[in-house]
């Protein structure tokens, strides 16, 4: 069974001001979320996020400025993944994205 992916109203902005390579390994990460769950270890730094159930992110890049992604999962069992966050791990607030 699939999941589905949403994006909140802000992080649908975010992603649309990303630099080109960066929305690519968004939409990559994306599609491996709605394929095979939230849980995404094989992505760079990737972690559930400590005093928030159900909340992960991860890096998209290696460089600086560093990008990340917060995801969280809604509805129980519904599956569904709500994207949180796009952008720079500098401007990056985890306690009150999720």
């Amino acid at each position: 069974m699939q999941w589905k992916v949403l994006f909140t109203a802000k992080a649908r902005r975010q992603s649309a001001k990303l630099p080109a390579a960066m929305r690519h390994a968004l939409e990559l990460l994306v599609a491996e979320i709605g394929q095979d769950g939230p849980v995404r270890p094989g992505w760079p730094h990737y972690g559930r996020l400590k005093g928030v159930k159900g909340c992960h992110h991860c890096h998209l890049n290696k460089g600086k400025p560093r990008y990340v992604a917060v995801w969280k999962e809604v509805r129980g069992e519904i599956r569904v993944v709500e994207v949180r966050y796009a952008g720079t791990h500098e401007k990056a607030r985890y306690g009150s994205i999720c």
